[in-house]
């Protein structure tokens, strides 16, 4: 959209989301491991099916389940049989399936984000055998979350429940008293283009702010990856409980938002544009949209889901965040133009102006 032209070289302030957008957007599912750190093959079988029978939007977490070389249509056509799912949402951060399995048992498979897999479990399958979750120290279970995510890995966890048989709809009530079967971690890198551009702008003036759905751990991986300074953080259940005027004052001090649902993106937007910062926003992914559509300027990448392109002002064809600083400077040209324009055309018809207020005055 030609008119945010102007805008762009007018921010002061970019939000960018982090994963397609900072990073290379080519998530690779790198280990499949039980929460005693070992890897178990049973772990990514139930994973496969999850990401396979699920009909929401697949994610690019599911592509990289589906597309692992362990992986394979086999496990699929080997007597399984999908019965309901319960889809995914930006408040659970989990989805489940529940599938027939060949050996006569109906199951349940949830897989989502670590903490709200684990609230919803009561057991663990350690060694082959089903034991209370309690019983696993705290520390063991944050110890292994904690050392993949500071490495930059982007965790899921698994579990699975037994149900009836007789029974043929199923809800989100059914996701509790899980079996933690354990974890998926992916690995997505940073673009390398992501560290030079950040600078770039900083240089220009325009600070550089990450919000993520990721936990902090992740968060701060990334910003490290790309030379961004962390000056504060805040989380989306702090986002959630704040006024517009608090956030307002905490979300200038703070260059790092993580756990962030949709609306928590664009409460944040909204909140730096009311103490007149004037705000991009970059993302690429579908709980991006309304943060794209409430910024000054929507920025959006070629390969982001439509949705997100559909509600952005401009759309990057080139994979290198480069361009981001090209265009800051070209807004900025254009508006000085612009200026430059009402100004010679202020002195030039400023002796006809003179000459018909003076005439009019006259008669």
């Amino acid at each position: 959209r030609l008119n945010a032209i102007q805008n762009f070289g007018a921010i002061d302030i970019l939000c960018a989301d982090k994963t397609g957008t900072l990073t290379e957007g080519k998530v690779a599912l790198i280990e499949h491991i039980d929460i005693s750190g070992r890897e178990n093959e049973k772990i990514l079988d139930y994973a496969h099916l999850n990401s396979f029978y699920q009909t929401g939007l697949k994610n690019l977490l599911d592509a990289a389940v589906l597309k692992h070389e362990s992986t394979h249509p086999k496990k699929i056509s080997s007597g399984y049989k999908k019965i309901d799912e319960m889809p995914f949402d930006f408040k659970r951060r989990r989805m489940s399936v529940v599938v027939d399995a060949p050996e006569n048992k109906r199951i349940l498979i949830c897989k989502g984000a670590v903490e709200e897999v684990i609230a919803q479990s009561s057991h663990v399958l350690l060694g082959g055998r089903i034991i209370p979750l309690k019983n696993i120290h705290q520390k063991n279970k944050e110890d292994i979350v904690a050392k993949m995510n500071k490495s930059g890995f982007r965790l899921l966890a698994v579990a699975f429940r037994e149900m009836s048989k007789d029974r043929q709809v199923f809800s989100t009530k059914d996701e509790k008293n899980l079996t933690l079967l354990g974890f998926l971690a992916f690995l997505d890198p940073p673009k390398a283009t992501a560290g030079q551009a950040i600078a770039d702008l900083k240089n220009h003036g325009v600070e550089v702010k990450i919000l993520t759905g990721d936990n902090e751990l992740v968060a701060r991986h990334i910003c490290e990856e790309v030379k961004l300074k962390i000056k504060g953080i805040l989380f989306g259940e702090e986002v959630e409980k704040m006024s517009d005027a608090k956030l307002a004052e905490a979300a200038e001090a703070a260059n790092i938002f993580f756990k962030l649902e949709p609306h928590h993106k664009e409460r944040v937007v909204k909140a730096l544009q009311s103490r007149g910062h004037v705000v991009g926003f970059l993302g690429d992914g579908i709980n991006d949209a309304p943060a794209l559509k409430a910024a000054d300027v929507g920025i959006s990448v070629d390969g982001a889901v439509d949705i997100a392109k559909e509600s952005s002002d401009i759309i990057l064809m080139e994979k290198s965040l480069a361009v981001l600083k090209d265009g800051v400077r070209e807004g900025r040209r254009i508006f000085g133009n612009i200026v430059k324009y009402l100004k010679m055309a202020a002195c030039s018809n400023f002796g006809n102006m003179a000459s018909v207020v003076g005439g009019s005055i006259f008669l």
